[in-house]
């Protein structure tokens, strides 16, 4: 007997289908484990240094000093990880993850020393670089195989939306000016990011036995003393495995043009602007409004395209509409002033359609292509593409534009046109897991059941 559908369920599946959202039936405590995340960043972003100021006697510059620092020394986390993810799996390493912020946030409340900053900074990235690994494998077991795109553009597109929010709510705790008061919204916070951990770790709504069906070919099978050799409790175990595979270290090697392309936005595009630029400087903040609402309205929509086409089809675009936005860019310095507002305009545009494309199929691509027994530890390479990227950009970025305005746009225009190559053939083995198992060592498949929540 087929459940009938009620007109309000049936006008919900009609919206979801239009803006290319997932099926989120069922998937309720993923979903605002997720919003928690995304919000908490975004507040924390905007909020820490402040925070800082007020409630410790150190100066702006220590205390942007000791984040720094602190950010620094969790670069080398990503590989650490991988071996935890692959032995635990991807709910588990998730759920500590927001637990290891909580402490780092709890750390935050009775930090009066550069060093303590230093200390508390280190485990909230610890515990950021868990999230964001696990969370990757984990919607690969949370998304059907044919709405996999969907979900992870559906992530990026909330991500983008609670950022913003986490921004705004930040501005509020600020203009409350007490230090009880900013102390009560980093306590919320610490309480927001434990709930995340309690959703993920009882959620059950994960898939497996779609989990390794995420390529064009048949998943090819793990050899039993391989497997053995490999894990054999070792944790630098099967790093070497991840450093002979080529195509997968291409994939690696195009993310970081995509890293470097990410830092834009907070990096280059205020002091390009202002320095090199005949116009106001409104026009940045409009920038990246113009940014943040086509990511958080557009992701989703754009997410029905890109299911329906080869993730190196897709990404070849991303990269060559990202070229494209880096030439307009460079080319606005000979421009006449009244053309310049509107090239800004186009640039922005084209950068943004290259990031709202180029996420999903990196994202998918990234847990697809790696084999399940070692999965952890190929995240952990792909992650260090990231923190790599996210470290170099500030410093090589800002040289290269003191050096010369054009520099960094014709840097950015090369890697990004020199990637593409390193794209072509990426999905001809997609998928390189073994059938379908939980993203964890030896862990039993749980049963699987609807979400309470949601």
């Amino acid at each position: 007997m087929v459940p009938q559908q009620t007109p309000a369920h049936s006008a919900w599946r009609r919206i979801q289908t239009a803006w290319g959202l997932p099926d989120l039936a069922g998937k309720g405590r993923f979903v605002t484990a997720n919003l928690i995340d995304s919000l908490g960043n975004g507040l924390v972003m905007a909020f820490t240094v402040v925070f800082f100021v007020k409630t410790t006697s150190l100066s702006l510059v220590a205390v942007g000093a000791a984040l720094t620092v602190g950010h620094l020394l969790a670069l080398p986390v990503p590989p650490l990880i991988g071996p935890l993810l692959d032995k635990y799996g991807s709910r588990t390493v998730v759920a500590v993850g927001n637990w290891v912020s909580v402490a780092g946030f709890i750390g935050f409340l009775f930090s009066h020393a550069s060093w303590q900053i230093v200390l508390w900074q280190f485990v909230v990235q610890l515990g950021a670089t868990a999230f964001w690994m696990g969370n990757s494998p984990l919607i690969v077991l949370v998304a059907p195989g044919d709405e996999r795109a969907r979900w992870f553009g559906f992530v990026r597109a909330l991500r983008n939306v609670g950022i913003g929010f986490g921004g705004a709510a930040s501005a509020v705790a600020l203009s409350i000016g007490t230090v009880a008061g900013l102390r009560a919204v980093m306590v919320i916070n610490a309480v927001s990011f434990a709930v995340a951990g309690w959703l993920v770790i009882t959620f059950r709504g994960a898939d497996t036995s779609e989990a390794a069906d995420a390529g064009h070919a048949e998943p090819k099978p793990a050899e039993p003393e391989q497997v053995q050799g490999e894990r054999a409790g070792q944790p630098w175990g099967g790093y070497r495995t991840v450093l002979k595979d080529t195509r997968y270290l291409r994939l690696v090697a195009t993310n970081l043009a995509f890293a470097f392309s990410s830092a834009v936005i907070t990096v280059l595009l205020a002091a390009y602007v202002g320095d090199n630029l005949e116009v106001g400087s409104w026009i940045v903040g409009a920038l990246v409004v113009l940014n943040t609402a086509m990511v958080a309205l557009l992701q989703t929509l754009a997410s029905r395209w890109i299911e329906a086409r080869r993730p190196v089809t897709v990404l070849v675009l991303a990269l060559l509409l990202n070229a494209a936005a880096f030439v307009v860019f460079g080319t606005l310095l000979v421009l006449p002033g009244w053309a310049v507002i509107a090239g800004l305009l186009i640039a922005m545009v084209l950068y943004t359609v290259a990031e709202i494309l180029g996420s999903p199929p990196t994202s998918e691509l990234s847990v697809v292509m790696a084999p399940e027994h070692l999965r952890g530890r190929y995240l952990g390479v792909y992650q260090m593409s990231w923190s790599v990227g996210g470290a170099l950009a500030p410093a090589l970025l800002t040289a290269l534009l003191e050096g010369g305005a054009a520099l960094p746009w014709v840097f950015l225009t090369a890697i990004s046109v020199l990637a593409v190559p390193l794209v072509l053939g990426l999905d001809g083995r997609a998928a390189a897991t073994s059938k379908v198992a939980p993203v964890g060592d030896g862990a039993p498949a749980e049963p699987l059941g609807g979400d309470a929540v949601g």
